[in-house]
């Protein structure tokens, strides 16, 4: 199909050793992006690139400095998918502040930097993919997730502003929302909860819990010239759970 290659662009996933992120990683190398892994977990991500045929880089996002080492480090970048992102599970009222703190971090001041850094080599040389991962709980709302969907919510604005700087760049910019999917740090909130996840599958019309490939294929497409007159939208990936 014409306008799918990504053959010549190069590609960073952020969180691209985790369960959606790994599936993006191979999405893209599989368009013929030559795909950097980027996460914290250098070990796994450099498992990930070597399948992949990529490469592997280490990066904090709670650190400011690390972020700006690895955008420094990064060379020319075609595709930025920021996919990583930490959820605490607690009841606002009670939460922990500096749980508060540790999402925005990750969730929203870590991709607003590292775009601030690699988008004016997009624009200028005139061709640019943005995907911003957030979830379908910062849209709909969900219990036990005020500041996690808080801090995704942010992505929205951000998302929604740079496609309006960007356009005359030829660069695109949009969300992708994942609802319930079956990821690492899901599983982990559900072993807390037994039952969790035939709950939720139970209420989504397509009565199955998401798997990471099927975020995996919007945010690929998304990152293609076929989809080069989409930008400023925010989809949602939920076996219908949530419908705008």
């Amino acid at each position: 199909m014409d306008g799918m290659s990504l053959t010549g662009r190069t590609a960073v996933v952020t969180g691209g050793a985790g369960g959606i992120g790994r599936a993006i990683c191979a999405d893209l190398a599989s368009l013929g992006a030559r795909v950097v892994v980027a996460d914290l977990d250098l070990p796994a991500a450099e498992k990930v690139a070597g399948e992949l045929g990529g490469a592997a880089r280490r990066v904090d996002l709670t650190d400011p400095a690390d972020i700006d080492r690895f955008a420094a480090g990064a060379g020319p970048v075609d595709v930025l998918v920021h996919n990583a992102g930490v959820s605490i599970v607690e009841p606002f009222t009670d939460s922990d502040p500096a749980h508060w703190d540790l999402m925005w971090k990750v969730n929203l001041r870590a991709p607003m930097q590292l775009t601030r850094a690699l988008l004016p080599g997009m624009t200028e040389r005139g061709w640019g993919r943005l995907v911003f991962v957030s979830s379908d709980g910062a849209r709909a709302g969900s219990g036990g997730e005020g500041a996690y969907a808080a801090t995704k919510a942010g992505l929205f604005g951000l998302a929604k502003t740079l496609a309006r700087e960007a356009a005359r760049g030829g660069v695109t910019s949009n969300v992708v929302c994942p609802g319930p999917t079956d990821t690492p740090m899901v599983r982990a909130v559900s072993d807390q909860h037994p039952g969790l996840l035939d709950k939720l599958a139970r209420q989504i019309p397509l009565r199955r819990i998401g798997r990471p490939d099927d975020v995996a294929g919007l945010v690929a497409f998304l990152c293609t010239d076929r989809a080069g007159y989409i930008t400023g939208q925010t989809v949602s990936v939920s076996g219908g759970i949530t419908m705008h």
